[in-house]
């Protein structure tokens, strides 16, 4: 079939006599009955070289554009994640270069002063031993070189001014003495007759620069280094225990005072200003949960713990007929709001909750207790059988030295806090949606009445054989620290009363002192 043929073929259609048109050969039809799309593909290929780009392939391109843009979401996203990540990296490299700038002043003035006290004490020995001069060559690096006045003379010049001091100092403190001496570059300056202790040009201290592998590798065992430190709440005080005696001016409580026990201290002076059977045993009653928080502080770092509540610590506060915070059974509650429900209003289930919390039982708990009335020197006075304060015969103490306690308490910097508040809100708590308003009537009470000074800690209790008692502890008008404790009052508001008359007694004269009206 000649091109031409074909050409009219696709020009006029078909011809009668063709097989299409017979309907004979259905290949040879759909050969001559082309669609719009099959021609353009044609002509696309005849004169193009190109080809039409049906509707599946538009769809499927449609398909993988798509999928290129989650692609190049995605890349976006790692790129995003891994410049984060490199700006971490910046940061932790920024924290790590501060931290040895911290470390570089220290070290340096360390060792400064280290060759210098060294020097001096060569200096001295060498001086002490005769006028004779000596010299240590200089050595290689990383090491100090000692010089003596004229260290480059030798022979002759060298025992001529050794002989004559005085010369020597005047050839050394000579420019053009020091010039011609010191043209070796290695040999520093000599400008004092005293010896002078120099470093090698290129000594480096420690190696301790900022990005040396030495300063990563202090920084690294630091970091170790504090993961293993335990830091309890307020930490352990390195404040000496409290110790107070009698002195010539020593006076008896007046006639205001009901206590029947007092103790009336200045803390800076150690001295008892005023006492009343101070060295008597009392029962503590509830100033026993002063040592409670003290020992407990000591021994938890985590004071947004939870503790639950059992039955047997509700049993025991009301067979005991104690005090509570108002905790229930199975709630849940923060060591923090166990360290307020004990303090604030005494509440025995809040104190033995915490010595199950730190001990994992009251009995170990009260071990501990001993153990720091050993500590602090009052084993021999004071001795607890429970962390609440209940009666017992060999639970006992003194007004002494539960103002001893009282210091120690005081110098717990988390303690402080817990003994000083005067309102607190517990967490809420399934039981209690809102939380329990706690309060500290002592402190409330007393900072209306006039005790020139601020009383910013107390504690109070109560038991049948010990009546009502206390102790508080004050700043006074002049800075100073003052502690009061009184035992077997009358009735809560004589217990205030009586520390109250306390403070005007023994600080009446501190108003004029301090310079307040």
């Amino acid at each position: 079939m000649s091109s031409k043929y074909n050409r009219d073929q696709y020009a006029d259609g078909p011809k009668s006599g063709d097989p299409a048109q017979r309907g004979g050969d259905s290949e040879g039809a759909q050969k001559v009955q082309l669609s719009a799309e099959e021609i353009a593909a044609l002509l696309a290929e005849s004169y193009l070289g190109g080809r039409v780009v049906s509707r599946t392939e538009i769809e499927g391109q449609e398909d993988t554009d798509s999928r290129s843009v989650e692609e190049l979401e995605t890349a976006e996203k790692e790129r995003e994640a891994r410049r984060r990540q490199r700006v971490q990296e910046m940061r932790r490299r920024k924290r790590r270069q501060e931290q040895m700038r911290r470390l570089l002043l220290p070290c340096t003035v360390a060792v400064v002063v280290f060759l210098i006290v060294a020097g001096l004490g060569i200096s001295r020995l060498v001086r002490k031993h005769g006028n004779q001069q000596n010299t240590l060559p200089p050595r290689e690096t990383g090491e100090f070189v000692l010089n003596g006045d004229g260290a480059d003379k030798q022979g002759e010049d060298s025992s001529e001014e050794t002989s004559d001091p005085e010369t020597s100092d005047q050839k050394t403190s000579d420019p053009e003495i020091l010039d011609s001496e010191t043209s070796d570059p290695k040999v520093p300056d000599q400008k004092d007759s005293d010896q002078e202790i120099t470093y090698a040009s290129d000594l480096s201290i420690a190696g301790c620069y900022v990005g040396s592998i030495v300063a990563d590798t202090i920084s690294e065992e630091l970091a170790q280094a504090e993961t293993r430190i335990v830091r309890t709440l307020g930490g352990r005080s390195t404040e000496p225990v409290l110790t107070a005696s009698e002195d010539g001016a020593t006076a008896s409580p007046n006639s205001d005072v009901v206590s029947e026990n007092a103790v009336f201290i200045d803390v800076e002076a150690g001295l008892i200003m005023g006492q009343r059977g101070a060295q008597n045993r009392i029962p503590p009653a509830s100033m026993t949960k002063i040592l409670t928080v003290l020992v407990a502080a000591e021994h938890i770092t985590d004071p947004d713990d939870t503790f639950e509540i059992t039955q047997d610590i509700i049993d025991y506060s009301f067979v005991n007929r104690c005090s509570n915070a108002g905790f229930e059974v199975g709630e849940k509650v923060t060591v923090n709001d166990l360290f307020y429900g004990t303090v604030l209003p005494s509440g025995g289930e809040a104190a033995v909750a915490l010595a199950v919390y730190v001990s994992g039982s009251q009995e170990a708990f009260v071990e501990l207790m001993n153990e720091k009335l050993d500590e602090l020197g009052l084993s021999a006075t004071t001795h607890f059988t429970n962390c609440v304060g209940i009666y017992d015969d060999n639970h006992y103490s003194t007004v002494y030295d539960i103002a001893v306690i009282l210091k120690a308490a005081y110098d717990n910097t988390y303690c402080r806090e817990v003994l000083g508040v005067r309102t607190y809100k517990t967490s809420v708590t399934q039981q209690h949606p809102e939380g329990i308003d706690l309060s500290n009537l002592f402190l409330r009470r007393i900072e209306d009445r006039d005790t020139y000074g601020e009383v910013v800690c107390a504690k109070t209790g109560y038991v049948d054989q010990s009546g009502n008692c206390a102790a508080s502890l004050q700043v006074g008008n002049n800075g100073k620290i003052y502690i009061c404790v009184t035992a077997h009052s009358s009735d809560t508001w004589q217990c205030l009363r009586d520390h109250v008359a306390l403070y005007q007694q023994f600080l009446s004269g501190q108003r004029s002192l301090s310079g307040i009206s």
